[in-house]
Formats: C-alpha cells, sequence, structure tokens
C-alpha cells in the first residue's frame, strides 16, 4: 500500500492524502538507543467533518461511527515506513467497516425449550427458597 497517495476505502470512496494529516513521534516502552532517537510511531488522523471527499450519507454514517475525527495510532513497527502503511491499512479497513450497511435484527419469540427451561429455573430457585424458611408451624 503507497504511503503517499490517495486512500483506497472502498468502491465507492478514496479520500485524497491532503484529507490525511500525519504526526510522528518515538514509541513507547524499551529499545534502547534506536527507540529513543528514532520517530516510529505513526499516527494518521482524518477529519470526517470537513471532508470534501465524502458525501452526506457517507458523513452522516462516519460521524455517528467515530465522531467528528479518525484517529489511528501504530507502533508496532521499528519502520516508521511499516507503521505508516499500517495505519493507512488500518484506517481503510475501519472505514469500510462503518460503511457497510448494518443487519437489521428481527424480533424472534423465545422456543418452547427455552421457555421450559426458564419455568423449570423459576421452580428450583423457588424450592431451593423454601427450603431455607423456617417451619413456623412446629
Amino acid at each position: 500500500m503507497a504511503t503517499d497517495g490517495p486512500l483506497h476505502v472502498n468502491g465507492s470512496l478514496t479520500i485524497p492524502a491532503s484529507d490525511l494529516t500525519w504526526k510522528f513521534g518515538p514509541s513507547g516502552g524499551p529499545g534502547g538507543q534506536h527507540a529513543n532517537t528514532a520517530n516510529t510511531r505513526a499516527e494518521l488522523v482524518f477529519e470526517i467533518a470537513t471532508s470534501e471527499s465524502l458525501n452526506t450519507y457517507q458523513r452522516d454514517r462516519l460521524e455517528q461511527e467515530f465522531g467528528p475525527r479518525l484517529r489511528i495510532v501504530a507502533d508496532e513497527f521499528r519502520s516508521q515506513t511499516r507503521n505508516r502503511e499500517a495505519a493507512l491499512e488500518r484506517m481503510a479497513d475501519r472505514l469500510a467497516d462503518a460503511l457497510k450497511p448494518k443487519r437489521v435484527r428481527r424480533a424472534t419469540r423465545p422456543g418452547r425449550g427455552a421457555k421450559e427451561r426458564r419455568l423449570k429455573a423459576k421452580r428450583q430457585r423457588s424450592e431451593a427458597k423454601a427450603r431455607r424458611s423456617k417451619n413456623w408451624d412446629d
């Protein structure tokens, strides 16, 4: 995946590189001299609210899912280039998943077996509580 060109999310959405903002810094954790001097951690920010590459439907879906901006951080590799590729890939996956239509849940009734199990469990709880009570009739 090229790190300097547009980001291809799916067949209907391509985000130009000008809409993406990069920030770099040192990765956290141990690593010796290399980790202390190299800015290998990559942070990719996409401003959903101000992007002109999105249509109204896409903007609404993405803002509903992520808010006004989407921020991806990658620092699992020792190379800035590989972290940039990982961030781009992760962003494309997150955007594509958010734009997929969600399946509508259809309400269903509980089956006969589920009802019987529920009632049996209620009876057992009731009997256990009844056994614990003191017998005042004696």
